[in-house]
């Protein structure tokens, strides 16, 4: 059987096995990245949002080929109707910036990884993996082909509930109350209330999670929600159809294109690494359990794992020891805001439609004057005595 050997290999080539593949290599690693999809991008698995700094923070300079839309605004919309408008001078959200064409974007992040030096095979499936000696070989399937991959570092970015982090010991199964089903639809034809405003509706209408209408053209919008399961005995798709059935903007709009995938919300996985191995993005749980989305975090994470890989290379040590440093590294910039994120969400499962809606009522009567997630949440806390009870100090 063909063997290919590898100082890492990367599988998965989304925004965070990208992100892993172009700062191993940029270290001095001998790279190889494999993707199962004949198209890296496709199909798109989110709603698409990024946040400004979080790009301008790794580096990445915005590109008219990804961006699809520029977003200055948020609406947060109550079962009842009862809205909040916010705008990027006023709130940072996480995911509000910019809506991108993920099936641009990821090809523009892997192909920075090439320019780095890293090798990229599509279309190419991980089926197995056994230690050998002090390296990890992976039994791949191309167009037809099998063959083997010796590498000294595996860098799991396989999504969630990652295989190959399964295969090497570690637990990335999510329990069902920690991931949630989501649906979207791209639409043409939507009736935006402002074009420039990303759009969040919470309550029964997304048992567990929120609705979205996230703009990428005059009337084009990503159009989705997720669900828990937990939470509803109907599909995240049932759902999403009785929500463009009864929300105004999209009762006349077309869907061009359905997506369908789970979303990881219980937080950062607990352990990230073993011998020879480490686990990124989706498939660390590298997912905002607020917001739901996991560009920004797979795309910081993928930079710490890449660094790490690359200088254990260098040091020959590719131990579950000298690997914690990526560990660290994450749950130092990543976990903790994660952890809190986490409580958040908590609190407002447990509201229900009526509760929402005075929540909403009490916001409206509240100056937002330049303030960030936290901020947000501290508010929050203020116009909401249930939320003082569930919430606490958490920040």
């Amino acid at each position: 059987m063909k063997l290919i050997e590898t100082d890492v290999l990367v599988i998965g080539a989304g925004p965070a096995g990208s992100s892993a593949a172009k700062h191993a290599a940029r270290g001095g690693a001998d790279v190889l990245m494999i993707d199962r999809k004949s198209e890296i991008g496709s199909p798109k698995r989110c709603a698409e949002g990024v946040s400004k700094e979080g790009l301008k923070k790794l580096g990445i300079e915005p590109s008219p080929r990804w961006i699809a839309k520029e977003l200055s605004n948020v609406r947060l919309v109550a079962p009842d109707g009862t809205d909040v408008k916010l705008n990027e001078e006023t709130v940072k959200l996480p995911e509000a910036g910019y809506i991108l064409e993920r099936k641009v974007f990821d090809k523009h992040m892997a192909m920075d990884a090439a320019r780095e030096g890293a090798k990229i095979m599509v279309k190419t499936l991980a089926k197995d993996l056994k230690r050998e000696d002090d390296s990890l070989v992976v039994t791949a399937e191309r167009m037809g082909e099998t063959f083997q991959i010796k590498a000294k570092i595996v860098i799991g970015a396989d999504g969630p509930e990652s295989r190959i982090g399964r295969f090497a010991g570690l637990k990335t199964a999510a329990k069902p109350k920690n991931m949630e089903s989501a649906a979207q639809f791209e639409m043409g034809g939507v009736e935006l209330e402002d074009p420039n405003s990303l759009e969040f509706y919470f309550g029964s209408v997304a048992p567990g999670g929120y609705a979205w209408i996230f703009p990428k053209g005059e009337d084009i919008a990503n159009v989705g929600l997720g669900v828990l399961a937990t939470e509803t005995d109907k599909s995240a798709y049932q759902h999403l159809m009785e929500f463009v059935e009864n929300c105004p903007a999209t009762r006349n709009a077309q869907a061009v294109e359905l997506n369908v995938g789970g979303d990881p919300v219980g937080g950062m996985n607990k352990k990230l690494v073993t011998d020879n191995l480490l686990v990124v993005g989706d498939a660390a749980g590298h997912v905002n359990p607020l917001t739901g989305g996991g560009i920004n975090t797979a795309l910081e994470a993928g930079l710490y794992a890449g660094e790490v890989a690359a200088a254990a290379v260098k040091e020959g040590d590719f131990s579950k020891k000298r690997l914690e440093e990526y560990q660290k590294l994450c749950e130092e910039n990543i976990g903790k805001s994660f952890d809190k994120y986490l409580k958040a969400k908590e609190y407002l499962l447990s509201l229900s439609d009526e509760e929402l809606d005075e929540v909403a009522k009490a916001f409206q009567n509240v100056k937002l004057d330049n303030i960030n997630t936290k901020e947000l949440i501290k508010l929050l806390v203020k116009v909401s005595p249930k939320a003082l009870v569930k919430l606490g100090k958490i920040f």
